[in-house]
């Protein structure tokens, strides 16, 4: 496993989560509850963001043979969506991917608000899922066991991070407030941005060299 890997991969899911700018509305749909109904909410969300991607990272590479899909394929529509994601989260806009204002009203009449809309789509959501698919391929395409437990030990550390800032995020949001939280999404936009043209490129160079090695003129 090399360590650029392992950190590149934890950047771009820890990026696509985005706990710190997910605070505002844990903060806002948890308000009123009891510290220890907060605890479950944020186990939940643990859970279903460790459960959700690492199951993708799994059977990733089952469910691209059952459609038919190829990595190229996916790498350039995956890159794609999170650019759009990213763009979203960079012009200081919730990404509809993510979660809706109706999912938002759905959620404050619901207990177990840490899996939906909170756990999946709002912090596993389909641009993590993407994320974490494409990681699993490349690190697949090595060969490398031990590049595709990076992917594993990004995902756990993602989840762990998650829990950590949620426990601590009423504190953290009085500090930084709605404009801080907005703040850090740019900046994790711009990341993802940067990840998301990186996966384009790398799809569209795999599908000239396949273009190219089938002797087609």
């Amino acid at each position: 496993m090399t360590l650029e890997f392992a950190i590149t991969t934890f950047a771009a899911v820890f990026a696509i989560v985005n706990p710190i700018g997910s605070i505002p509305f844990f903060v806002a749909m948890t308000e009123g509850y009891p510290q220890d109904v907060k605890r479950r909410v944020i186990r939940n969300i643990t859970l279903v963001v460790v459960g959700v991607l690492g199951g993708f990272a799994l059977f990733g590479q089952a469910i691209f043979a059952v459609y038919g899909i190829t990595i190229p394929a996916f790498k350039i529509a995956g890159g794609i969506l999170l650019f759009t994601i990213a763009f979203s989260m960079m012009q200081g806009r919730g990404s509809r991917a993510k979660i809706s204002e109706e999912d938002q009203q759905e959620g404050l009449e619901k207990e177990e608000i840490g899996i939906v809309p909170l756990g999946i789509p709002l912090f596993a959501g389909p641009g993590a899922i993407t994320t974490v698919m494409i990681a699993i391929s490349y690190a697949g395409a090595a060969g490398d066991v031990l590049d595709i437990v990076g992917v594993f030990a990004a995902i756990i550390a993602t989840a762990a991070l998650c829990y950590i800032i949620l426990v601590y995020s009423e504190p953290i949001f009085r500090r930084m407030g709605r404009s801080g939280a907005h703040a850090f999404s740019r900046i994790m936009g711009l990341l993802l941005a940067a990840v998301a043209v990186e996966f384009v490129i790398s799809g569209v160079l795999q599908v000239v060299t396949e273009y190219l090695k089938s002797g087609v003129v």
